[in-house]
């Protein structure tokens, strides 16, 4: 039987005990499940020596099962937040060779034809895997989605490398029912969105690249053509914004490694931040349940990132720096208690929450299913239609307008002042950077320059001001109590000195951002 046409895929990585309980799992909510059929599948992958089929985002595979073989060519394998839709041909075919001539879309073939040209195919990797497949159907309209949990290993060369994946195909019905059904069946277990498809794993595994454990992420720049609609670059804004909460949730979860919370909370600012930025383009009623979880989540590892701020970079530095007769143990043993057993544990507890598993899927099918529609607003197509280069410089303009509505002001701020500039100037500065591919970067570089030198000061004085809260928050008590008051008086005493000839510079700093040309007038 042949099939051809464009599917959509829903990639997960999970524990593979936690997908083993998954497999042997009832229904779903909602859905009903067939009865499970578990199948050994063998893969192999062709392209030709320049991996011309793999630059051009094209796979080429025959796949056995059982007797059957089948050959199947998907022109779109990129993934994107776990989703794929790439264009599928699949015909059945007599043996492990390739059978251009069994593709009855003529288009595929020609697509084949010019990506291949007169290069030689071969094969390069292959998969093998067991297949376990249950068909669930959504009672409420029918949608009809292929669970399939994937567990075998990619054997290239002498090499083999694991593969275990959750797939979900969608069959019949809407978009939004892959992702229902994937809150129903995760519930509260911790999931990666699968960053390649297995053939680009296939790749990488024969050229030696390992899976990467779980580490802190930092935002990858978001780039996009000129001329691409509102529409089309806040998508690819949001899904640099959701591969960094959701590869960072992991990384936290791994490790007590300070970046991970840090990472997390940017990346959930940068969230909040392109809600902002595209707000007059936004349907408020479907954004504003995700800024609310967003905004929860960022205050959680908001918390956490403080504490390793203050134990890392505001108390341990004046270590040396104090007299003998003070000690800092009794103040670094609150904050470390502090910070491992109340602060972490409560972000770790709500990060393998039900909630936050709903959240990531849902910002996936808001980023993927154009969530953002607004049905009343009749202007809205135009708006998202428009370049973006007339949006970016309006965008950037107003939220330049509030920073320097702070720094007019600079000589009388107060302290929560200075730290609302500070925010202003974030949001800024994620606006610049979702931006920056539509200027030369000899415009953008040098008040990127400036004003994360100004950050840098506003960030180590709101880092003081918080440490001016130890007072009150100290829980040492007895013995110890007075040790760690000593400590804290000295710590705060010799941050406020600095501070002061630091202030110095933020006027400075001030003078040259606020001077550099505005690259987007």
């Amino acid at each position: 039987m042949s099939k051809s046409g464009r599917e959509i895929e829903l990639k997960l990585e999970l524990d593979p005990a936690a997908q083993d309980a998954m497999k042997r799992a009832g229904a779903i909510d909602g859905f009903s499940a067939s009865r499970a059929v578990t199948k050994t599948l063998q893969s192999i992958y062709f392209d030709t020596p320049g991996q011309d089929l793999r630059q051009s985002k094209i796979s080429l595979r025959v796949r056995k099962s059982g007797r059957s073989w089948v050959q199947t060519a998907k022109i779109g394998t990129g993934v994107l937040g776990g989703l794929s839709s790439p264009i599928e041909a699949e015909h059945p075919v007599k043996g492990r060779a390739l059978d251009f001539g069994v593709i009855e879309d003529q288009s595929v073939t020609e697509i084949l034809s010019e990506t291949i040209g007169s290069a030689p195919l071969s094969e390069c990797f292959e998969t093998v895997m067991k297949r376990t497949t249950r068909i669930l159907t959504r009672e409420s309209d029918g949608a009809e989605i292929e669970l399939a949990f994937d567990t075998g290993n990619i054997l290239a060369g002498d090499a083999t490398h694991p593969l275990v994946e959750l797939e979900m195909e969608l069959k019949s019905g809407p978009s939004q029912a892959l992702f229902d059904a994937a809150k129903g069946l995760l519930n509260d277990v911790p999931f990666r969105f699968s960053p390649f498809s297995k053939a680009e794993r296939g790749y990488r595994a024969s050229e030696g690249r390992s899976e990467a454990a779980h580490k802190p992420l930092f935002a990858e720049p978001v780039v996009f053509s000129q001329g691409t609609s509102v529409e089309h670059a806040l998508r690819d804004v949001l899904r640099s914004c959701l591969t960094q909460i959701s590869e960072n949730r992991l990384a936290v979860l791994a490790s007590d490694d300070p970046e991970g919370p840090h990472q997390l909370r940017v990346g959930l600012r940068r969230l909040r931040s392109a809600f902002r930025i595209f707000k007059p383009v936004l349907n408020p009623a479907t954004m504003a349940p995700l800024d609310a979880i967003a905004r929860q989540i960022a205050a959680e590892a908001g918390a956490l990132r403080d504490l390793d701020v203050l134990v890392d970079e505001i108390v341990v530095p004046v270590i040396g720096k104090a007299p003998d007769s003070i000690t800092f143990d009794a103040l670094l043993d609150d904050l470390n208690t502090r910070r491992d057993q109340d602060t972490r544990s409560t972000l770790v507890a709500h990060l393998q929450s039900a909630e936050v598993n709903a959240f990531l899927l849902d910002l996936a099918a808001y980023t993927e299913g154009r969530g953002w529609l607004d049905p009343e607003d009749f202007d809205q197509s135009t708006h998202l239609a428009q370049p973006i280069e007339a949006f970016a410089s309006l965008a950037l303009a107003k939220h330049w307008k509030k920073v320097l509505k702070f720094g007019k002001r600079l000589d009388e701020l107060t302290v929560p002042e200075r730290h609302d500039m500070r925010k202003a100037m974030k949001k800024l500065r994620y606006g610049i950077e979702f931006f920056a591919c539509l200027y030369p970067k000899d415009t953008v570089k040098p008040l990127l320059k400036r004003m994360k030198k100004l950050q840098d000061i506003f960030g180590y004085l709101n880092d003081v001001a918080m440490a001016e809260t130890l007072p009150e928050k100290c829980k040492v008590t007895g013995k110890n109590a007075l040790p760690a008051s000593q400590a804290i008086g000295f710590v705060i005493g010799w941050h406020e000195a600095q501070c002061q000839a630091m202030w110095q510079h933020a006027k400075g700093y001030w003078d040259s951002t606020r001077e550099t040309p505005k690259f987007w007038v």
